[in-house]
């Protein structure tokens, strides 16, 4: 039997930014431009080569331009067009009526329960989530990796990457089971171990196609590390419960939640990009030992 169709992405990005400050005293971190895309529109172009209809952002205060980006711009349309300029550009930072969802997170208490607060939404079906700060860059895109893999196992499939051991404490990470190619059986997740303690170095770098039941289980977790309510905590309870695999996604990661991350990803789009990429590796060679 097929798995039910996974219809609907969350974005949790209710987060302050304050590792970007002064930038993000009003800006949202999640609209700082990566080349000339802000960081939340790859997240969402992903989602939707992926086959994602519903787009459920959970917001907090402050973060209004997201909802800005997302809407059509009609004075800077008209302007364009009057000017003769080329629109395409707009193209892509809109979705059709009614594909969009905004809910509030009111309290930072973590990822879990922003993924909780997007339950109205999300109903009674399967659903992806998204952190947007983990800049995936696949052909194709980790998401749609992850859907094929999902269609084929069904149940829970997390995206995973190798890290070096010593960075384990930074991250959730996988209890591993049995490997077939680029599935591994999840036996568990503990986050953030100490590296002594890891069971593997097979990280979580933001991807999920989760169950609807993790609703319930958020609902009356209580809090974990940091003192937030973990999303890998109520993903750990699933285990045993239902299918559950981690999926090596073929591409490369950016954590553009760290300065050097950010600045990292920049280049390395711009170096993809025909219009500009000779200029910046002309930059580059300036410096090159």
């Amino acid at each position: 039997m097929m798995p039910r169709p996974v219809r609907t992405a969350v974005f949790p990005v209710a987060g302050l930014g304050t590792r970007f400050l002064p930038a993000t005293k009003a800006i949202p971190k999640e609209m700082l431009p990566v080349v000339d895309r802000p960081l939340i529109q790859y997240a969402v172009d992903e989602a939707l080569e992926a086959g994602i209809e519903q787009i459920v952002f959970v917001t907090g205060r402050g973060k209004s331009s997201i909802e800005d980006h997302f809407d059509i711009a009609y004075e800077l349309e008209a302007t364009m067009d009057a000017r003769g300029k080329d629109k395409s550009a707009l193209s892509g930072s809109r979705l059709g009526p009614g594909r969009i969802a905004y809910v509030r997170q009111q309290e930072p208490l973590g990822l879990g329960h922003a993924v909780w607060c997007a339950r109205s939404v999300v109903g009674s079906e399967p659903f992806a989530v998204l952190l947007p700060d983990e800049l995936l860059v696949g052909e194709p895109g980790c998401l749609k990796q992850m859907m094929a893999a999902y269609e084929e196992v069904g149940g829970n499939v997390v995206c995973a990457l190798e890290v070096a051991r010593e960075e384990t404490r930074k991250y959730g990470i996988v209890d591993p089971g049995e490997t077939r190619g680029a599935l591994t059986e999840v036996k568990g997740l503990v986050e953030k171990p100490d590296p002594k303690d890891a069971p593997s170095s097979l990280m979580l770098p933001g991807r999920y196609i989760l169950q609807p039941e993790v609703m319930t289980l958020l609902a009356t977790q209580g809090v974990g590390a940091g003192g937030e309510i973990q999303l890998t905590d109520a993903m750990a309870a699933m285990i045993g419960r239902q299918p559950f695999h981690a999926f090596t996604f073929e591409g490369t990661r950016h954590d553009c939640g760290d300065k050097a991350g950010f600045v990292n990803a920049t280049i390395d789009l711009a170096l993809q990009r025909a219009d500009i990429a000779p200029a910046v590796h002309a930059f580059i060679r300036k410096f090159a030992l």
